[in-house]
């Protein structure tokens, strides 16, 4: 079964009956590694399907529903057909299109050093076969051979009913696959065969929203031809792809585990509503105010990129670093901003204002699409305010959530509080991909063991229902969580400031890539977070409190080379190679009734470490012990001997 993206066609007039036929076709009796997509928009054009497979290459594939009484004559260039209206029509030659997307494609990655072959007599070209054709949907063998089709278009380059109709008693899967392959006018080497870089080298540049980094390397220069150089691609899976171009009408609803790249599908699908859609009005909120400004500078460079990367190697860096800041239609903000900047009413205004509402004596502003992440803090009352401002027509409304990072007490489900209903458009994300397989393990096991909801974790394909997802872990493998006990909070304090400083001279991880977080800033008359950032100054580690007030949050600025000291709330939906959590013992914290909040923080606090996890604590209480348990139970934790200065 092939992976198609989108996983389903959309409903309505747009895809025709066989488009339909032809998607069920190939989903169905292609290899399981090949991969089609329906109507990519790719550099400006729109193929009908665009497949690739290792030992395929690239096909692209045009398709008409032509029926006999379409044709009326029928020339090598130009055919003139009737509409459905009965009207005369000049049309392109089908394979021409079909050729014309094909060679749009591969002009452009022929750029990308990486796709070329470096040597013998196809020195130049690319390093795998692409191929185009024809798919006739409603046309058999003999209605092809009565309007004589061969004369403008050769019968390798053509399929037809009798090819993709899987419900004839003749249908073979494998004939299908000979037939596409026919399409190729070069044969297969094995020296072709495309790896899994090579695809996601493909996909990097064809899909612009699936990118999510690259290192570039200086271009090349080959017959005159600038060529781009990237290595170390880092792209969304197939399953985030398709989730980010499928979630489109109505209500949406993902639920992912942390690090399962919840926030770039969220930021991915808004870029794409806005390229498609440069007339509505989007808006995308968040709890958080740190996550929105993350949200914010991931939605503008996403915007701001071009679609073709080789326009970065065709611009000089003046010109690259005086471009102007491209205007878009995506509005990003936290709920809370939204209501005082938007609505000018408290959140006390709510429930007046939906009443209001209600009785039809209040004006409300309309949005074409709302992205939420961080849905499993928001109030039913704010979700259902938000339904309200959603246009009717459009009903492009996601809501991304993981009740695992519940922190607050949302009381009711989404379809009896709100209005929304879910059912039937809901996805799951259950692989994390942010942390190491160690961390991933180490922060479920202690969820689990501790969170009141244990009984309520579900696994399958479906969110219908489903409270709790279990978090699967990549093959990407790192140090064990690192606990460590001191004797007061001073040696605490100086044993993260040295452990810092060594991980930035030794692991060189930058200081932008490494946070501390802590559950109590305080206690008495005694300063945690005073403690701290004295040992930093004290060996010169450039930090920033990004916790310390509002404005300290509105301006966080996740590219600066400094630690950051923030809250484990504040933390939600932020990242860092490196996560020391400090003051263990302090959690749950006594003052807080909600214990199950409080597991549900400690594990959020867990999964921002993407590479290193240091766990600190004085004394054996609370969560401290069950670390130890955990320790002597679990793992074996590496040592990280950090020297004193």
């Amino acid at each position: 079964m092939a992976y198609m993206i989108p996983e389903t066609l959309p409903r309505g007039a747009k895809v025709t009956a066989g488009e339909r036929l032809l998607f069920g076709t190939l989903k169905e009796h292609l290899p399981d590694d090949y991969i089609v997509y329906y109507e990519p928009g790719i550099f400006g054009r729109q193929p009908d399907f665009v497949v690739i497979g290792p030992d395929l290459g690239m096909l692209v594939l045009e398709v008409k529903d032509y029926t006999e009484s379409t044709l009326y004559e029928l020339f090598p260039k130009e055919w003139r057909i009737y509409t459905e209206q009965g009207e005369l029509q000049t049309v392109v030659n089908p394979l021409h299109q079909a050729r014309t997307d094909a060679f749009n494609i591969v002009d452009k990655l022929k750029k990308d050093k990486s796709l070329i072959q470096v040597g013998g007599s196809y020195y130049g070209k690319l390093k795998f076969r692409f191929g185009f054709g024809v798919v006739f949907t409603q046309m058999r063998e003999t209605h092809i051979v009565k309007h004589q089709l061969h004369r403008v278009i050769e019968p390798q380059f053509m399929l037809t009913r009798d090819d993709i109709d899987a419900d004839r008693e003749d249908f073979d899967g494998t004939t299908l696959l000979e037939r596409m392959l026919d399409m190729f006018t070069v044969p297969f080497h094995q020296n072709q065969m495309l790896s899994e870089d090579d695809i996601k080298a493909i996909r990097y540049h064809l899909f612009p929203e699936v990118r999510i980094s690259a290192e570039y390397m200086p271009p090349v220069h080959h017959d005159d031809q600038l060529l781009l150089s990237l290595h170390n691609l880092q792209a969304m899976d197939l399953h985030q792809e398709s989730l980010a171009r499928q979630l489109g009408d109505k209500n949406r609803l993902i639920r992912g585990v942390a690090g399962s790249g919840k926030t770039l599908i969220l930021s991915a699908r808004a870029r794409l509503l806005s390229k498609e859609h440069p007339e509505w009005k989007i808006l995308v909120l968040c709890y958080g105010i740190p996550l929105s400004r993350v949200l914010k500078s991931m939605i503008h460079n996403m915007m701001e990129e071009p679609e073709d990367l080789f326009d970065f190697a065709e611009m000089s860096a003046e010109e690259s670093g005086n471009s102007a800041a491209k205007k878009h239609n995506i509005e990003t903000a936290t709920f809370h901003e939204w209501l005082k900047n938007t609505l000018r009413i408290p959140d006390a205004g709510i429930e007046p204002l939906l009443e209001k509402v209600k009785l039809g004596e209040a004006i409300l502003p309309t949005y074409d699409a709302i992205l939420i992440e961080e849905g499993q803090d928001f109030e039913p009352s704010w979700l259902e305010l938000l339904s309200k401002v959603l246009n009717p027509e459009t009903q492009s409304l996601l809501l991304v959530e993981d009740k695992a990072q519940n922190i607050f007490r949302r009381k009711s489900s989404l379809s009896s509080s709100t209005g929304l209903d879910f059912r039937g458009r809901s996805k799951i994300l259950s692989i994390n991909y942010r942390n190491t397989s160690q961390i991933v393990n180490f922060a479920w096991d202690f969820y689990r063991t501790h969170s009141a909801l244990k009984d309520r974790v579900k696994e399958g394909s479906s969110v219908d229902g489903v409270e709790i997802i279990p978090p699967q872990s990549t093959k990407r493998k790192g140090p064990e969580p690192i606990i460590k006990q001191c004797a007061n909070f001073g040696e605490e304090a100086a044993w993260v400031a040295r452990a810092i400083r060594k991980l930035h001279e030794e692991k060189k991880v930058p200081y932008s890539e490494i946070a501390i977080l802590y559950r109590v800033r305080n206690r008495y008359s005694y300063s945690y977070v005073d403690r701290l950032r004295k040992e930093l100054d004290r060996l010169e580690i450039p930090h920033d409190w990004i916790a310390e007030d509002a404005n300290s949050k509105r301006v966080y600025d996740r590219t600066a080379d400094t630690v950051k000291l923030s809250t484990i709330d504040s933390s939600k939906g932020l990242d860092f190679r490196a996560v020391f959590i400090v003051n263990v013992e302090n959690m749950p914290f006594k003052l807080e009734e909600n214990v199950k909040r409080e597991v549900s923080l400690f594990y959020i606090g867990m999964t921002r470490a993407m590479e290193w996890l240091f766990l600190s604590y004085c004394k054996a209480e609370g969560f401290a012990v069950s670390m130890k348990n955990l320790r002597s139970i679990k793992v074996s934790i590496s040592k990280f001997e950090i020297s004193r200065t």
